[in-house]
């Protein structure tokens, strides 16, 4: 398990209709501030700001088709062909990483099959690296200069 140090990070948050609202600048538009979206907008400013990915080779709730389900990714990283190299699947702080979580995106990397695959709950990190056909855990999160 990979322990995450956060980069200091001032957020556009505000409230509309009564709901918190958070800016996201991937995406370049406000959404509604869940827990989920809370470790997802942290995790981007980890990606960008300590491990270097640039923001315009990032897709967020990038969609996916499993058979005839539409399912939708948190964040995917693509390489510099833009071929998806990393894909990363986000709960919220008190949701456990267990198989089940590991196994959702496992579903995910066959229809977009990645690199390295990368669960959080905002506090801790699972990295699977993919070698043949087969996942291997791994100590840290890859960089984009890696």
């Amino acid at each position: 398990m990979i322990k995450i140090e956060y980069p200091e990070y001032r957020y556009k948050i505000e409230l509309r209709d009564n709901r918190e609202m958070i800016f996201d600048i991937v995406r370049k538009l406000w959404v509604n501030l869940t827990p989920e979206e809370w470790v997802r907008q942290n995790f981007l400013q980890y990606l960008i700001q300590v491990k270097q990915y640039p923001p315009s080779l990032i897709s967020v709730e990038k969609e996916i088709y499993l058979g005839e389900l539409k399912k939708r990714c948190d964040i995917v990283i693509y390489n510099r062909n833009g071929t998806p190299y990393i894909m990363v699947e986000c709960k919220a702080m008190d949701v456990e990483l267990s198989t089940k979580t590991i196994d959702q995106i496992l579903r995910y990397n066959l229809s977009i099959p990645v690199n390295y695959l990368i669960i959080t709950n905002g506090l801790y990190c699972f990295a699977f690296e993919r070698s043949s056909e087969k996942f291997s855990a791994l100590g840290s999160i890859p960089s984009w200069k890696d």
